[in-house]
C-alpha cells in the first residue's frame, strides 16, 4: 500500500479502462481485494438482516423477530448448521423484493447451501401460501404443481413446523448474536460457486 500526503492509505488499483485490455498483474491486484473482501460477507448479511427490525408489516411481530423465531425453533428441533442459518435468513429479502423475497434470499444463499435447502428458501413463500393465500384471492393450493419434487415434503416441513409458528409474541427467540458465528461459519465458505478456488486458494494461503 501507498501511503499519500494527506494521510489517507490508497491501494493498488487495475489500470485497465476495458477489460479486455486487462492483464495478469491488474487480476492479481483485484483477487487480492475480492479475497479481503469476500472475508466480511457474512457480516454484510448480518447487518442486512438487521434492517428487518421495526419492521411490522402488519404481522404481529417484526420481520427480523420472524426470521430468529424460525431460527430458534429450527435450533432447538436439532436442525444443522446449514438449516439454521437458512432459517435465519429465509427472509433477509424482503427489504429489496416486495415482490420476490424469496428469489432474493435464494440468490444470495446459493453459494453456501446444499441443493435441498436451496430449494426451500427458493420456494417456501408458495408452500407458506397454503395457509393464507384464500385469504388474498389466490390460489392456497399453488404449492400442489410441485407435489412430485423430491425436496416438496422438506419444504412443507419448514413451512408447517418451523416458518408458520414464527409469529408468536410471547416466544423467546435467541438473538442475532447467537446465531452470528453459524453465519460467519456458513456465509464465508462457499461450497458452489464460479469464484470457489480463489477464495479456497485464500483460506489455504
Amino acid at each position: 500500500m501507498e501511503r499519500l500526503d494527506n494521510g489517507v492509505i490508497h491501494a493498488p488499483r487495475a489500470t485497465f479502462r476495458a477489460m479486455s485490455e486487462s492483464t495478469q498483474q491488474d487480476w492479481d491486484i483485484i483477487a487480492a481485494e475480492q479475497k479481503e473482501f469476500s472475508g466480511g460477507n457474512a457480516a454484510r448479511i448480518l447487518q442486512h438482516l438487521n434492517l428487518l427490525a421495526g419492521d411490522y408489516g402488519g404481522f404481529p411481530v417484526d420481520r427480523l423477530t420472524h426470521c430468529l423465531q424460525t431460527a430458534t425453533r429450527a435450533y432447538r428441533d436439532g436442525r444443522d448448521e446449514e438449516y439454521v442459518v437458512m432459517a435465519l435468513l429465509h427472509d433477509i429479502g424482503d427489504t429489496l423484493g416486495a415482490f420476490n423475497h424469496p428469489d432474493v434470499a435464494a440468490a444470495i444463499l446459493k453459494p453456501f447451501l446444499s441443493d435441498e435447502n436451496l430449494w426451500i428458501v427458493q420456494h417456501h413463500g408458495i408452500f407458506q401460501g397454503h395457509y393464507f393465500f384464500h385469504y388474498l384471492g389466490l390460489d392456497r393450493d399453488m404449492r400442489d404443481q410441485f407435489a412430485d419434487h423430491p425436496y416438496a415434503e422438506a419444504c412443507q416441513f419448514f413451512c408447517s413446523e418451523y416458518d408458520s409458528p414464527a409469529f408468536d409474541p410471547e416466544y423467546d427467540s435467541l438473538p442475532v448474536e447467537f446465531f452470528a458465528p453459524m453465519v460467519e461459519r456458513v456465509c464465508n465458505r462457499p461450497r458452489n460457486s464460479i469464484y470457489k478456488k480463489v477464495l479456497d486458494d485464500k483460506h489455504a494461503a
